[in-house]
């Protein structure tokens, strides 16, 4: 259910906005828009998983925080980040 180490350095160096870029909101929100994906699936097979399904509501909780700190801060790497997840439709 975790992200594995490869796919979250694969992340980081999409997203980073400089080399050695950890932090930054681009990387935070990917790596919970993964972490996000893979309980999306696991609750395919186990529906009545309530525990995850907690955890998976504070990860969305999160990701929407991390999205309208950056919205406010600056709009155009807001829409440059949900045009490249896929997050809005």
């Amino acid at each position: 259910m975790s992200v594995t180490a490869e796919r979250k350095t694969a992340l980081i160096e999409d997203n980073a906005r400089t080399s050695g870029d950890t932090g930054s909101p681009e990387v935070q929100v990917a790596i919970l828009t993964e972490r996000i994906k893979n309980l999306t699936e696991h609750f395919k097979t186990h529906a009545k998983d309530n525990h995850s399904r907690r955890g998976l509501l504070m990860l969305v909780n999160k990701r929407r925080s991390l999205l309208d700190y950056l919205k406010k801060k600056d709009v155009q790497r807001y829409a440059d980040l949900i045009g490249k997840l896929g997050l809005r439709k």
